[in-house]
């Protein structure tokens, strides 16, 4: 057990892939934390500088959160591999459900394309919808965890509250789907230091993608398709919601008009859709 600005770090006892590391972000905060400490014990005087250092070191770290594909708190997957971009492979991410009535024609969609696609799924409602989440993976889809409530303020939730929100829909999926989530996607892509070595614990993997649609917001479906398709190529990671779609002109969720239209871009470019894990496999 380690210990990172009194955040207590529990390797598993499981055997496990890897284990976490502070990023260099993290090193250089401790570094200035730990400088400006000492500068101010052996020049009380000198506190203003001291505080301004730290003051400008937190407004780095919230920055590195807000920014949903950053690095700089640890890694984070945001394309594929460099051999899935070789060879042509594409993840479709599906966030926020299993909602009961835009999931199933997702589903449909999927199916009559042969596609796969990877299900970043809320765990209270996986709980809600059992019989939904077994339909996504019985289709050869995988479930992934987006957290247990998908809340608003999850990026300024401590470790504790980061780690029940995180280890409560990971215990839920896998009773509920029989399918261990492997990667983890922070609620709007927002996070904090807390999360990495969380996820290390848990062995989860954080994934953002290469472009989204904003298609909780936007409603004009050529828009959203354009923000997917343009300059679509192997390794990109895409972004929609089966939860929380905004609807189109059609007043049908935007999903469910730019999924087929999407799909048929992918096979145009003689891409294939895959999930998550068969690119990456743990």
């Amino acid at each position: 057990m380690g210990e990172f600005f009194g955040f207590a770090i529990h390797v598993s006892n499981r055997r496990a892939p890897w284990r976490w590391s502070p990023s260099p972000l993290l090193y250089a905060s401790a570094a200035v934390h730990l400088g400006a400490a000492a500068a101010v014990l052996a020049r009380p005087q000198s506190w203003p500088w001291g505080l301004g250092a730290v003051a400008a070191n937190h407004v780095a770290l919230a920055a590195a959160g807000l920014w949903p594909r950053s690095q700089w708190l640890g890694p984070n997957m945001t394309r594929l591999p460099v051999r899935n971009a070789a060879s042509g492979d594409v993840a479709i991410t599906i966030d926020d459900g299993p909602d009961p009535e835009v999931t199933p024609q997702v589903l449909s969609a999927l199916t009559r394309h042969h596609a796969r696609a990877t299900f970043f799924c809320v765990g209270e409602r996986v709980q809600r919808f059992p019989e939904l989440a077994q339909e996504i993976v019985r289709l050869g889809h995988d479930v992934e965890n987006h957290s247990q409530r998908h809340r608003h303020n999850f990026s300024l939730l401590g470790p504790g509250g980061m780690s029940a929100e995180i280890s409560r829909a990971q215990d839920g999926i896998l009773r509920i789907t029989g399918s261990m989530p492997q990667f983890f996607r922070a609620p709007a892509g927002l996070r904090n230091p807390f999360l990495d070595p969380i996820l290390a614990r848990l062995q989860l993997r954080l994934a953002s993608w290469t472009r989204r649609g904003f298609d909780t917001v936007t409603t004009d479906v050529d828009t959203v398709f354009r923000r997917l398709a343009d300059q679509l190529q192997g390794g990109d990671i895409l972004l929609l919601h089966d939860g929380n779609a905004a609807r189109g002109r059609s007043g049908q969720p935007v999903i469910l008009e730019v999924l087929p239209r999407l799909l048929d871009a992918i096979a145009e470019r003689q891409l294939r859709p895959v999930t998550l894990r068969s690119a990456i496999p743990a």
